[in-house]
């Protein structure tokens, strides 16, 4: 029998904390909740669950999660968000690699998401693999801000776990427009202090490009209508980062 610690961050999640943790419930020998000093219900659901509850200011998406990373017991770890939650088959599946021993340093699974009350299945947003269990000594997040990625080290073995974590991702269509207009001045920032460009040519064309991909050529359109809006948001955020990063480029040029 291994160990494996559940590690979440999470902020005024109130909403979502408690089916999270009631997924992981009998799978978990520890679960630790990283709070950015949420003012909602989230603490207190959290108390109910008896989960270590940590309060730590927010350090950005990826430093928030390492730092979360860092606080757990066992180095197996299973990194989820508070707005996700383990099916029944993916559970049943960590049970028993759990039962056996882990075998690997990393586990990669499938993400299906819940968007305005639809789940989606195609697009660029299905399957959508996130390793997600992993050796904390093998595997750190980094990417770029919000967009957080899990980094193994070379060498690292990693292998597939079937079932889905469950995205409960956006609860209205003007939720998702919220968010996307504060993540995308997040990465804009980001990636222009990290040196990368953006031009005219590429604002015209990635957006479209982004469209195409996850609309036609990853059947996006058999989603029907949340299809279509979810094709048409992404082609929107690919624009709104670009343009972002050039209204920031411009701008430091004076």
């Amino acid at each position: 029998m291994s160990f494996l610690s559940v590690v979440i961050i999470t902020f005024n999640e109130e909403k979502n904390i408690g089916r999270c943790l009631e997924s992981v419930r009998g799978l978990a020998d520890e679960v630790v909740v990283v709070d950015s000093l949420s003012v909602d219900g989230t603490k207190k659901i959290c108390g109910e669950f008896g989960v270590r509850f940590i309060e730590q200011a927010f350090l950005g998406y990826i430093e928030q999660k390492n730092f979360a990373l860092d606080q757990a017991s066992h180095d197996m770890v299973l990194s989820l968000d508070a707005d996700e939650a383990v099916d029944d088959v993916l559970k049943a599946a960590i049970m028993q690699v759990k039962r056996d021993g882990f075998d690997a340093d990393g586990y990669v699974m499938n993400r299906c998401t819940n968007y305005c009350g639809k789940w989606i299945r195609h697009g660029t947003w299905y399957p959508d693999r996130k390793l997600r269990i992993f050796d904390r000594r093998k595997g750190r997040w980094g990417g770029v801000n919000p967009h957080d990625r899990m980094e193994m080290a070379v060498g690292a073995k990693v292998t597939r776990l079937p079932g889905d974590i469950l995205h409960y991702s956006y609860y209205t269509f003007s939720e998702h427009i919220a968010q996307l207009n504060k993540f995308t001045s997040i990465q804009a920032q980001a990636m222009y202090e990290q040196g990368k460009k953006t031009s005219p040519i590429k604002l015209l064309i990635s957006p479209v490009a982004a469209f195409i991909s996850g609309y036609i050529l990853k059947r996006g359109f058999l989603d029907g209508l949340d299809g279509l809006m979810i094709a048409r948001t992404v082609s929107y955020q690919t624009f709104a980062k670009y343009a972002k990063l050039l209204e920031l480029q411009r701008k430091n040029k004076k």
